[in-house]
Order: structure tokens, then sequence, then C-alpha cells
């Protein structure tokens, strides 16, 4: 079985850097299923490619399929992907999938492009479920289905198919998709699945799996199918996952604050809604609604006529669901609840179902992502749901000075994985902006100072003929 990564990112032999193996070198491994070779068959300053050859030994083949005695000796597994190959990328590639590099550190940290083909790779579900679980990580994906008999094709086609994906995406963070979702698609593993297989899970999915659209049939499939490993897998993945977005919390006022003024959370919705209005928009997304403080402010305004609070973590939605009584049965009118649905979802994974609405609202999230995933979030709002408007606010960091007790240099939210100045938000607007055929303003929100701004950014993008 083989497996191909490329890349055309210049100089591209970087990729052996990368990946601690020398592209002129022939790298060998003894595994206890049989023998893992690494070669790079073209290696230049244009273009780079490693491959990953696993032969596997007859005897050491123990795992039977589905209890059928002669499976050790008569299966595909010499020749299909599988969890045997995930074994094997563990095994060669181990510096890289833990993100080090002597040599070049400051690329592991960068996403580049990427080709990545598996010719032969048992999936059980075909080249949709392929689909499923790659495209929502940023790839292009092409599965073709290998026939049974190209000279019978009245035969149908083979469980097997032939996956070539393509994406800008870090290399630690590909071989970790790799790794987890390999025996996922082959949806069987070659060795006793335990609770350690949770710990490995966790630690491979971190920072991409708890907000898959299909992080249930990944997890379930990864273990087995066991109960009793999926579901405490599931809680922790739940627990850890770093996209749980709530209302920020403005918990130190400027030194000269009026403490009878509205609180700048009360502020900022008033703006947000203010901006939806003058949009003119009905239906309206409401993206990491947390807790669901301005869910409440739009279910109070009968213009908006269908509202969705999209957030990743179930608890949060479900305090949601109770501040705006969605969980008492006739506690709301009928009609305002039909107005209103919350979703689970990643905004940074594409979704179907959050496609087509007037407008969206992204109040005090973006600065909740790491800035190295805030493409994928771009993508999955402006280019896959394509909203005719979208509103993004986050904390001017020029203004963090005025807040007493804030220490120098911190931030105002102990999750924020960044605080933006105004030119910084402005570059990023503006490339955003121009990369999804969107119009830009910028506004602040708050009691400005002359010298530092406003204490938060509000941006509005309109689509260019509206949404998509």
């Amino acid at each position: 079985m083989m497996l191909t990564i490329g890349t055309t990112y210049r100089p591209a032999t970087d990729l052996g850097y990368l990946l601690v193996k020398h592209p002129d070198r022939v790298h060998e491994f003894e595994l206890p299923t049989g023998r893992a070779t690494v070669c790079f068959p073209e290696a230049d300053e244009a273009r780079c490619t490693a491959a990953l050859v696993l032969e596997v030994d007859a005897p050491d083949r123990r795992a039977a399929p589905d209890g059928f005695s002669l499976g050790r000796f008569v299966n595909d597994r010499p020749y299909a992907a599988s969890s045997l190959m995930s074994a094997a990328l563990n095994k060669a590639f181990r510096t890289a999938m833990a993100g080090r590099s002597k040599d070049r550190p400051e690329l592991v940290a960068t996403a580049i492009p990427l080709e990545i083909r598996i010719p032969v790779l048992r999936c059980r579900g075909g080249a949709d479920l392929a689909d499923r679980l790659f495209a929502p990580l940023g790839y292009d994906v092409a599965a073709a289905a290998i026939p049974l008999d190209e000279g019978h094709p009245e035969w149908g086609e083979s469980p097997y198919v032939d996956l070539q994906l393509r994406g800008t995406v870090r290399l630690a963070d590909a071989l970790h998709h790799l790794y987890v979702l390999l025996p996922v698609l082959d949806d069987a593993k070659h060795y006793w699945v335990s609770t350690d297989e949770v710990d490995k899970l966790v630690r491979a999915g971190e920072g991409w799996l708890a907000g898959h659209p299909e992080r249930e049939l990944i997890v379930r499939r990864y273990l087995a199918h066991s109960r009793a490993l999926s579901e405490p897998a599931l809680e922790r993945l739940a627990e850890s996952d770093d996209l749980v977005v709530a209302d920020s919390v403005d918990a130190v006022l400027p030194a000269d604050a009026d403490e009878d003024a509205p609180s700048l959370a009360v502020v900022r919705r008033a703006a947000v809604l203010r901006v939806l209005r003058e949009s003119g928009a009905q239906r309206v997304l409401d993206l990491g609604c947390g807790p669901g403080a301005l869910l409440a402010d739009l279910m109070a305004d009968r213009r908006f006529t269908e509202i969705v609070g999209v957030d990743i973590a179930p608890r949060v939605l479900a305090i949601a669901a109770r501040r705006l009584r969605l969980d008492r049965p006739g506690a709301i009118a009928e009609r305002d609840r039909q107005r209103i649905a919350l979703v689970q979802s990643a905004l940074t994974y594409r979704d179907a179902r959050l496609g087509g609405y007037d407008a969206a609202v992204l109040m005090e999230v973006i600065e909740h992502v790491d800035e190295s995933r805030l493409p994928a979030l771009v993508r999955s709002v402006f280019g896959s749901a394509r909203p005719g408007t979208v509103i993004v606010t986050t904390p001017n960091a020029e203004y963090n000075t005025r807040y007493a007790g804030l220490a120098a240099g911190a931030m105002r939210h102990t999750d924020h994985r960044f605080e933006w100045t105004r030119a910084q938000f402005a570059d990023w607007a503006a490339a955003v902006s121009a990369a999804n055929d969107y119009a830009v303003t910028i506004e602040g929100v708050g009691p400005a100072d002359a010298d530092l701004g406003a204490p938060t950014q509000l941006a509005v993008f309109t689509a260019a003929g509206g949404n998509a």
C-alpha cells in the first residue's frame, strides 16, 4: 500500500525538513506488520513528493475481519490503505506529526499547499463519505471509485477508492487528519481497541475533531463502535474544544467610566441590531451565539422572521435555550418558537445548513479563534454560507490601556487568542472583502478616546449582488 504527499511550496524540498527525511535517501522502518519505506520520487525547488510504502508480512496479519478464519491470510490488508497505514505514518513521521523541525521551525506553523494521494483506500461509505470527512477540513477532494473488474463493469464498484486531496494546510495537521481518518474510512482496525485509543484520538484530533460535522461518526468508527469508549471520548472532545464562544466578558471598566452608563456589552448589541435593521435583513445567523444575549434581542424584534443561533458547544446552546425559554413547552408563543432555531456547528467548517441567510453576526467571536484557523472561518462564512451582510465585532487592543487593573499587554478575556489594533483589523477586513467580493466599512462602538479610538471595532461586510 502507498501514500504520497507532495507540495509546490518553494523551495519544495523544504518538505524534507518538515518530514525530517532527506530527499536523497531511502528511509526504512520495521513495524510489527511489516516494513515501511519513505522515498522521494521527485525533489526539486518547484515540486517535491514523499512516498510512504508499506509492505505487509503475511505471517503478521493477525486480525481476521468479521471473524473470518482465513482472514489473516486472505484479505486486502497488504494492498489497501487502512489502520496499518496509520500506524506506519505514526512510525515514519512521528516528529513531523508532533510539529517539530529543527531546521525549519518557522515553517512548521505555516500552511503550505499539499497534494496527498492514496491510490487504493478501503472506504466503507464510498467516495461521498471521503468527501464528507475531508472537505470540512479545507481540502478539495477527488475520490474515484475503483471497479471490481475493469473487464466486467456490470459487476459494479469495489469498496475501494483512489483518493486525492489538495489543500493549503499545516503538514502536522494533515498527518493527524490522515492518522485518524484512514481507519475511520476503512471502519476497521488491525489491533484490539482499548481505553488508550481514546487518549490517542483526543490528542490527534486536537483543534479540529471537536468541531467536525461528522464528529460522532468519526469517534464511533475510530473506537470500533464501542459505546463504552465513544461516549467518554465525545464528552472529552466537547470539554477540550477551543472554539466554544460565549459573550466576551467586559470585566473591567475604563478608569473614568460612568458606572451608571450602559455596559459595553449592551452598547455593542445595540450597535449590531442597528446595523441589522439598516441592512433590511429578516433571516439572521448569530454565529458563536454563546448563551444567547443577542438572540434574545433579535427575538424581541418581529422584523427578524428567522433567527438561527450557532455554537459548537451543546452545553452553551442548552443555556441559550433556557434563556429563550425554548426548553419549556408553552413558555413562549408558537409563532415565536417557529422563528428561532439553535444549531450545533463549528465556524471553521463548511455547513450547508447555514447558506442563504440575509445576514450573519460574529459578535466578539474571531478573537477566540487561533489566528492560524481564521482562514478556515473566512472560507466557511464568507465563501460557503455567503450571507448578504456579515457583521464582525472585536476588541480594539489600543484601547486596553484605559482599563483600570488590566496589566500592560494583557487581553480582556482569558480565552482571547489575539486582540487587534485598528490598523490590524482594517487590514484583515480589507483582505477578506477583496478575496470574497464584499464591500466593507468599519466603525467604532462605545465611548471613543481621541487617540486610542473606541473600545470595540465593528465591520460591516456587504456582498456584491447580495447572498449567493
